[in-house]
């Protein structure tokens, strides 16, 4: 298990755990991010990470993509 920022660009993960307190968790459930999804690493870049999840593609903070485990 890791965070997704150290994923590889380009392949697809399942999310195995959301870390965080309850308010990130509660705001990566609301944009698709749960245990058990399917999500690819587009790029990880300067700190800014995007992700396809639920074939939407979604920017995150480098702090909150290291809360996504797969």
């Amino acid at each position: 298990m890791m965070p997704i920022t150290l994923g590889e660009t380009g392949r697809e993960y399942g999310i195995v755990k959301i870390g965080g307190n309850d308010t990130a968790r509660a705001h990566l459930q609301n944009l698709g991010f749960v245990p058990g999804a399917k999500v690819t690493l587009v790029s990880n870049i300067d700190g800014n990470t995007i992700l396809n999840v639920k074939n939407v593609r979604i920017a995150l903070g480098e702090q909150l993509a290291r809360k996504i485990f797969v």
